[in-house]
């Protein structure tokens, strides 16, 4: 899996969630597969 993918992936999670705490897990996991 490219970096790309598991953005695209991790966005379309985030998306589907509407946990509060899944929700800021999977915008740590984006903002470090960003950096």
């Amino acid at each position: 899996m490219t970096i790309e993918q598991h953005i695209e992936e991790l966005r379309a999670e985030l998306k589907n969630t509407c946990d509060a705490a899944e929700r800021r897990q999977i915008e740590t996991e984006l903002d470090l597969a960003r950096a």
